[in-house]
């Protein structure tokens, strides 16, 4: 058997099942075929595992290799895009059904882990850290938005009281959601991946998908084995490399970047993050960071189009990082690593059905870890014939890229230069 490697990342080091999974090397079938093992393909296979349903995944290299496994492990409530805008670009009913749903993919995550006996370092409290007085005033506005949408597990906080959770003076305050939390995000990913194999799902890794060849019966192909099904799940997110051509038109795959520190001495990670809660910060560009179950310090941010090498990202992250924590200066990074996230033009995710059988969901825009759980059930539901919450998603205009593939990095990277002034400005 080949051996694929995750990133060199903290989570790869860390990782509590470093078993590899069998190659497809048949031609097999079943009930439905999942494409991609993160966190989408994930919950959508354990939830129809849990719904008696015969399930297969397909990942080409290892289970959570892609943003799942390497993300900053923050569970963020609702999309990238609030309640508010989506009723004022797509109409009220469906801002209402989405705030419906917008808070469900932490309490599954819960849920499973809770089931399962999921060990992922699951710890509650998060915060958005205002960097100036437009954002606090858009921080009270999203506790208020929230609220009207049935969360109210919130509190707004003055720069005096966000030190309690925060070892800097750099933020002016911030909200805090209780209903937030982290995790180690590929734990999370192997968990669920056991779980499922437990209801009698079987994943093949370093099956890298073909071809589907659409009909009734969709046969899903691998270089080396295909799986005849009655539905498919495309779950490849930035990884799909040509899978879904029209889908990739209509989204850009971005990077971002994370630096670990060695572990920190206990009455240091006191000062950092007294109440271990997790961070990010309210610029458009922006900085999160927590802490890991071992005591480091886990900070990344910044976006880039395509892979860096350990130094790189350093350089990148660490100026970020010694702002927020100058005490810092003198730790020691132990691990630096970059991952594909799916970015749409409107920041919402796109979920849609290809002749009835093939379902695909993506392009997170940045809040993956809870809308992906999220997403696993809605198409879980709608499979087993419950699809109005998926039709919601599904409803939402899907736009392309101005320019097509060729200008997406130069469009994209026009606006993070945008965004990066708006941030340093304040405005």
């Amino acid at each position: 058997m080949s051996i694929i490697s995750h990133t060199g990342s903290y989570y790869t080091a860390s990782a509590n099942d470093k078993q590899q999974r069998s190659k497809l090397n048949e031609h097999i079938k079943a009930d439905i075929c999942v494409v991609g093992s993160g966190f989408t393909g994930l919950s959508s296979a354990l939830h129809l595992a849990e719904k008696g349903y015969k399930v297969v995944i397909l990942e080409g290299s290892r289970i959570g290799f892609g943003a799942s496994g390497r993300n900053g492990g923050q569970l963020v409530n609702s999309y990238s895009r609030d309640m508010d805008f989506i009723e004022k670009h797509y109409g009220k009913h469906v801002g209402t059904e989405m705030g419906k749903m917008a808070f469900e993919g932490a309490n599954i995550i819960r849920r499973l882990v809770h089931d399962y006996q999921i060990n992922c370092d699951l710890k509650p409290g998060g915060i958005f850290a205002a960097c100036n007085n437009k954002q606090l005033d858009e921080m009270a506005s999203k506790q208020q938005l929230w609220a009207q949408h049935g969360h109210t597990n919130t509190e707004l906080l003055s720069a005096s009281s966000i030190q309690k959770h925060i070892g800097t003076d750099r933020y002016v305050g911030g909200l805090l959601d209780n209903a937030g939390g982290h995790i180690h995000p590929l734990n999370l990913a192997l968990g669920e991946a056991a779980a499922f194999e437990k209801l009698g799902g079987v994943i093949y890794e370093d099956s890298k998908v073909t071809d589907i060849v659409h009909g009734k019966k969709p046969v899903i192909k691998t270089e080396s084995g295909s799986v005849t099904a009655n539905f498919v799940v495309v779950a490849g997110n930035a990884y799909l490399e040509g899978l879904l051509p029209k889908q990739q038109q209509k989204s850009m795959p971005c990077g971002t970047q994370i630096i670990t520190t060695e572990v920190l001495p206990k009455d240091v990670q006191q000062q950092l993050l007294p109440t271990d809660v997790c961070v990010e910060d309210c610029n458009y560009l922006l900085d999160y960071f927590r802490l890991s179950a071992d005591g480091r310090l886990i900070y990344g941010g910044g976006t880039t189009y395509g892979a860096r090498d350990p130094e790189q990202i350093e350089s990148i992250i660490l100026p970020k990082m010694l702002k927020t924590f100058p005490a810092l200066k003198k730790v020691k990074i132990d691990y630096a690593w970059t991952g594909n996230f799916l970015l749409t033009l409107m920041r919402l995710p796109q979920f849609g059905r290809i002749n009835d059988n093939v379902y695909y969901a993506q392009g997170y825009s940045g809040h993956g870890v809870t809308s992906t759980h999220l997403a696993g059930k809605v198409i879980s539901d709608a499979i087993a014939g419950q699809a109005e919450r998926f039709d919601v998603f599904a409803g939402l205009p899907q736009h392309p890229f101005p320019g097509g593939r060729v200008f997406r990095i130069p469009y994209i990277t026009m606006g993070a230069w945008y965004y990066a002034m708006r941030d340093k400005l304040g405005i």
